[in-house]
């Protein structure tokens, strides 16, 4: 028992400082500055406010309890599995409104003002703003935090899934602990915070409805994806040691226990055992009517099954690896089949997964695994997670997590011309790691929400707008001139359409639609023109034998849609 709290308490820890709860932090910190009106500024000795611990019990309440029996409540009121994320944001915008309008955190509080303890009645809508973030709370997914929520969608709670889940919670709520006691010291300490207090509570509440707003619409996404995961070492060292391995193992069921032959990320090829099934779905996507795939009928192909689900920030990098294998391999016998195994209850909604497959470019065929009976047919412990099975349908080779792609293509590869010796494969969709240009510019989407260094006139949302270049445009950044529509999935080019991108890199890629041409020049001189027709396709800039630093500038006819860059 004492391991087990161990590692639960250690996988906290380290979810609490990873990517993944960067979009809670602000109102974390925020959360320990003043609530309701106390003293006035030039009061000596203010009351202490205990702001800090009641938001952070808050949010371990709400995530713990609701991690746990939220899909089994759910299930027996009748009610839709992702109400408590909306239940969550509306929260989040009473806590705003609140912050604002000093009425609406009285009444906020109001439940609490019996409650005869010195102060508690004070921090009322602290908790309440807590047990809203713990509903919103998606942090990174491990073997700690996947057995958690295997068994809370199960209803299999037992004792040592208790103790895990209340460790995890504490474990998370330390670092969040810390800085939501630095928020209330600098609301203690600067000068500006005491004399300035009802601007600041304002601009506060203003802040959280914003991110309110950005949660609902996933534009914290689009931040968390461009930041690298760099807590998965650390989690990997921790969650996936043989210790916890052991330990978290004896909380799943003791079948297909084959699959143990295998380790995460080898180097070569094994056997794994016979693939098991994939049962329990509740509904196919990206199907011929919604049909299933029958994984017994794939015998004679290479399948590669990715366990994911569309919260996880982790899984949304590299789904674009997996859609290239798809596109590039499944005409010389590759089926890719995403098993979308759901980490909290509002990812059981099939509308919610259909929009964001879409929206994430994924084309191959969804089974959505919401009871996550084929999670538990493969033993699996994380988000993401692949599997390649041959042509025989035996596993022979698993990866956990993100990484190792170069890899996973080669042994794609290699399975391939196993089942067809003749088979002549298209070159790899992507270069060699060692091949890569080091500091290469990184893919840059034409998104009005997931742009990223961007410089020049500000970006207007769905409008045709006159753009202008500016005076410099810094290495690894982007322009725009003359008329665009900026939109969610793309830019559209109008009149004197212009691109301007300073990059490092071997070659250059960029996927185009519509009909019309593209006139490349690199450093000013022109080096060939584009002839772009139909669907969006990917088309070659630039492809130089060594790397370099260059300035590309792009001119485009109107009607021409720009999806994505990608460089190498």
């Amino acid at each position: 028992m004492l391991t087990l709290i161990l590692i639960g308490l250690l996988g906290g820890l380290i979810t609490a400082v990873s990517p993944c709860i960067l979009p809670v932090l602000p109102v974390v910190f925020l959360a320990g500055g003043p609530g309701t009106e106390t003293a006035a500024p030039a009061e000596p000795t203010p009351a202490r406010n205990r702001r800090p611990y009641a938001v952070v019990a808050g949010l371990v309440l709400s995530f713990s309890f609701f991690t746990l029996l939220g899909v089994t409540l759910l299930s027996a009121l009748g009610l839709p599995q992702d109400i408590l994320r909306y239940v969550g944001l509306a929260l989040l915008v009473l806590i705003g409104l609140g912050l604002i309008f000093p009425p609406v955190e009285r009444l906020l509080e109001k439940p609490f003002a019996r409650i005869p303890q010195r102060q508690v009645n004070k921090e009322g809508s602290a908790f309440v703003l807590g047990l809203g973030l713990g509903l919103l709370y998606v942090p990174c997914a491990g073997p700690v935090l996947a057995a958690i929520t295997v068994a809370g969608a199960r209803g299999q709670i037992s004792a040592d899934i208790v103790t895990l889940t209340v460790s995890f919670a504490v474990g998370t709520a330390v670092p969040l602990l810390v800085f939501a006691l630095a928020g209330r010291r600098v609301a203690e300490r600067v000068a500006a915070f005491r004399t300035r207090a009802r601007k600041l509570r304002i601009a506060a509440g203003v802040l959280m409805v914003v991110l309110a707003f950005a949660l609902a619409f996933n534009v914290t996404d689009t931040i968390q994806r461009a930041l690298p995961d760099y807590t998965s070492a650390a989690q990997k060292k921790i969650e996936d040691s043989d210790t916890a391995r052991q330990k978290l193992s004896g909380l799943y069921n003791n079948s297909n226990k084959e699959l143990s032959r295998c380790e995460d990320g080898a180097d070569e090829l094994r056997s794994c055992g016979q693939a098991p099934a994939i049962d329990g779905i509740a509904k196919w996507l990206n199907t011929p009517g919604g049909a299933p795939v029958d994984l017994a009928k794939q015998r004679g192909k290479v399948v590669l099954i990715d366990f994911w689900t569309y919260s996880c920030i982790n899984c949304q990098r590299s789904l674009p690896h997996i859609e290239a294998w798809n596109a590039a391999y499944k005409a010389y016998g590759l089926e890719v089949i995403g098993v979308h195994s759901p980490e909290f209850p509002f990812e059981k909604n099939a509308g919610n997964v259909a929009d964001q497959a879409k929206k994430l470019g994924v084309s191959y065929p969804v089974a959505l695994d919401n009871d996550l009976t084929t999670w538990d047919n493969y033993r699996n412990r994380y988000w993401p997670a692949k599997y390649l099975i041959d042509d025989k349908g035996t596993v022979r080779y698993f990866k956990f997590g993100e990484g190792q792609y170069d890899k996973t293509e080669d042994f794609i590869r290699t399975l391939l011309k196993q089942a067809d010796p003749q088979v002549q494969l298209p070159p790899k969709t992507g270069q060699k790691a060692d091949d890569l240009t080091a500091g290469r510019t990184p893919e840059t989407y034409l998104s009005n929400l997931r742009i990223r260094n961007y410089v020049g006139t500000p970006i207007v949302d769905d409008k045709a707008t006159v753009y202008r270049f500016p005076a410099d445009i810094p290495l690894n950044s982007l322009s725009l001139d003359g008329t665009w529509t900026a939109g969610y999935d793309h830019f559209t080019a109008g009149r004197d359409a212009r691109l301007a991108f300073t990059y490092r890199a071997k070659n250059v890629n960029l996927v185009l639609a519509g009909e019309g041409s593209v006139t490349v020049l690199v450093n000013g001189k022109e080096t060939k023109t584009l002839q772009v027709h139909g669907t969006p396709s990917l088309y070659s800039l630039v492809d130089n034998a060594d790397p370099g630093e260059a300035k590309l500038e792009l001119r485009l006819t109107p009607g021409i849609q720009g999806y994505a860059f990608t460089f190498g």
